[in-house]
Parts: structure tokens; sequence; C-alpha cells
């Protein structure tokens, strides 16, 4: 099915300026010189994938937006002129600021440094509209094993789509098919500068072992470091963070989550959060806009629903296990990778100020030998710059013992 979810829709509204924008960035990294003939191949099968489509209006009103396919991309940009070695994150975050536009193209973005240490960098980027973090790590893997998942050419007609929606609206009225939210969402701020970010290694058996010793899980031990982190930055407590949950079972094939939320108190251990967040794993997830069926959203003008969905699904924090990268994101062709990232980025905030209530939001993704987690920071107050941040993050994964490597 081609037609834009629910949460596809939100991130559209937020990227035409009513609400944060987002971008999807994977970063890798790795100590050989990638040629570029490699990375022209991968350019051309992301382009004829998932990531190469845009959003299409509908000529009925009722019917969602769809997506088609789209040949408008950006070239491979990979200068000759290489990077310092401490300056890839730098690097990152400017090809993050990168304009794309899930409408009229380009909808993505790939990009390359060489390393004046030798190695090379790589950075993909597109735009949250046309896919979550897990879609994006499958459209990659995927490109990487030149198998381009194709985007349906089938589609049903806009009357029909506009009639099917109708009726799963009625139903949710009904009371069937949305939960309200449990507590109110925390105030908004503008926020006026790019995001401060930085980026963290630690070994995996390091982490499996410290998160086994505190009774917890991977997950509770990456929810305890952010509170930590949120708690040497000052941030007041008790802290709401959002969860995001895949729900591609649900059938969605683009932005296929939805949001659990908990709540934090200073002196929580990893033990507590385990069990806070089980409970919050066994409740219904959570709609938007707030009582009332989600599906909504794709019945009312854009402006109204754009202002009924703000702020949805936003907390203090939001912390995004994307879980274990595929074995096909490990290596480009023939170069292993030494460094995998991903995470949300927000592009243009210098230039358009955006309101939002989240301060932090922490993506972690491993693979056997390492977690890699991923911090970017939209509160000028609490995180007025990197090395502020870099010292907390540090700091933090310092003293629970979990060995630090710095991107």
């Amino acid at each position: 099915m081609n037609r834009l979810s629910v949460v596809d829709e939100m991130f559209l509204h937020r990227h035409k300026g009513t609400g944060l924008p987002s971008v999807m960035q994977g970063l890798w990294r790795t100590d050989e010189t990638v040629d570029a003939t490699l990375l022209l191949s991968l350019h051309d099968v992301l382009s004829e994938g998932p990531l190469g489509r845009r959003v299409v209006r509908p000529r009925l009103p009722g019917a969602r937006p769809r997506f088609e396919p789209s040949t408008h991309v950006y070239p491979l940009r990979y200068p000759p002129t290489p990077i310092p070695d401490d300056e890839l994150l730098r690097w990152a975050d400017e090809h993050a600021n990168v304009s794309v536009d899930p409408e009229l193209g380009p909808g993505w973005a790939l990009a390359a440094a060489h390393l004046t240490g030798g190695g090379t960098a790589l950075s993909i980027v597109c735009s949250h509209v046309l896919t979550d973090a897990r879609g994006f790590v499958r459209a990659v893997a995927d490109a990487l094993a030149d198998r381009p998942r194709r985007p349906d050419p089938r589609r049903n007609s806009d009357l029909r789509d506009a009639m099917q929606l109708i009726r799963r609206v009625g139903r949710g009225l009904r009371g069937a098919r949305y939960t309200p939210r449990p507590e109110k969402p925390p105030a908004s701020r503008t926020v006026r500068m790019p995001p401060r970010t930085v980026v963290f290694d630690i070994e995996s058996a390091v982490w499996n072992r410290v998160a086994k010793a505190a009774d917890g899980t991977p997950n509770a031990l990456l929810l305890a470091v952010s509170t930590g982190v949120a708690r040497r930055a000052g941030l007041a407590f008790p802290l709401r963070i959002s969860i995001p949950v895949d729900d591609r079972g649900g059938g969605t094939v683009s932005n296929g989550v939805s949001m659990v939320g908990i709540s934090l108190d200073e002196g929580d251990t990893v033990a507590e959060i385990r069990a806070r967040a089980s409970q919050a794993y066994a409740r219904p997830r959570e709609g938007a806009p707030h009582n009332m069926p989600a599906e909504i959203l794709q019945l009312l003008p854009d402006r109204f629903a754009a202002r009924v969905s703000q702020g949805a699904g936003e907390r203090d924090l939001l912390c995004s296990n994307i879980g274990r990268v595929p074995t096909e994101l490990t290596t480009l062709g023939p170069y292993r990778a030494t460094g995998i990232a991903m995470r949300a980025m927000h592009p243009g905030l210098d230039v358009h100020p955006a309101r939002t209530a989240t301060r932090l939001s922490v993506y972690s993704c491993h693979t056997d030998q390492r977690y890699t987690l991923a911090f970017v920071a939209l509160d000028e107050e609490h995180f007025p710059d990197r090395s502020t941040l870099h010292a907390h993050v540090r700091t933090e994964l310092s003293e629970r013992g979990l060995e630090p490597r710095s991107w």
C-alpha cells in the first residue's frame, strides 16, 4: 500500500513548518578509502527503492496522499579534499542540514568524505516523511545487498481510499481504535539553533554485562543513561520520556511507529526502570490527536490537522532503541565499517526556528561488536554547546563502567 500513514502525514506537516522538521541520517566510517564507483552504484540503487519517491496529493478530498516514484535526486558528493578525523561529526551535522523535500524532491542525499587519518566517512540522509529509522535501515541494507525494494506501483482509487478511511474513522469514534493520552503534554519551546550532537561507541560485551549486573536489560540501561545525562544537565524531575515502538505488524510500511511514555524519578535504578518500561509496553499505544482516533487527522484540512497534532508524542526526552543493524550494513562492498550510527536530525533551525517539547533525543543501534549511542540536544539552556553535552555523556557512561569511545 503506497498511501501515507497518519505518522507520515504528521511528519509532513512538521516539514512544512508546523513543528520540528526531521530527517533520518545514517553514518558509516571505514579505515579504508571507499572507491567512488561503489558509492555511485549505491546511489543508483537507493534511488530505485523506498527513498526514491515523493508525496503526491489526492485529487479527491478525503483521500490520503500517496507515494509515487521520483527521479529527482541530489548527485553523490565525494570531494577529494579530506577532512580531519576529529571533524567527522561536524561534517555529519553539516550534511544533515541538507534541504530535502518529500513532495517536490529530492527527498534524500548521499555524501562521503576522505579522512586525513585514512578511511572514509559516509552519510545518507532522507526526509522522515519517507521512512522511520527501521524502514531507513531496511532500505539501505537492501541497497547495499543490491536488492532494491521498489515501491509498489498498485494503488486504489482516491474514491475507494476516501470511503475506507471514513469507515475506519467511524469505527474509531465508537471507541474501538484509540486511547486517550494519560497526561498533559509538556510545554513546547522555540529552538533557534542547530542541534548539539555527540556520538559514542561502547563494546557490546561491556554494555550487556553492565545491564545484567544492574538487573536490567540493554534497553533499560539506555533509558538509565539518558536519564542520567538529563540529570547532569539540570533537567527537572520527574522526567517524562517517549519511547518509539515498532508497529509494522499493523501494516504500515514507511513510518511504522507509535509511542509509549514513562515517567522516571531521579533516583530510579536500572531494575526499576526496567519494570516501569515493561508496564508501559503493556499499555495501549498512544494515538494522535489526543482523545480521538488517529486517522481523523487524514480527513481534516492540513492547517487544522497540523494544529491538532502539534506536539503529539513529545516529552522531555525521546529514547529510540533502533536495535541490531542488519549484517549488510556492516560492510560497504569489500570495506568493513568500523563505525555505524543512526539518528534523527532537524535541519534549518537557525533559519526557520521551530517549537518542540523535546529537550534531548537519544538513538541506539548495535552490532555484535559495539553499541553506538547518538545524542541530539535541542535545549539551548541546558545544552548550550557540544562540549557541554559531550562532558555530561562521557561522565555518565564512564561512571557506569561503560568505557565510552567518542566519534
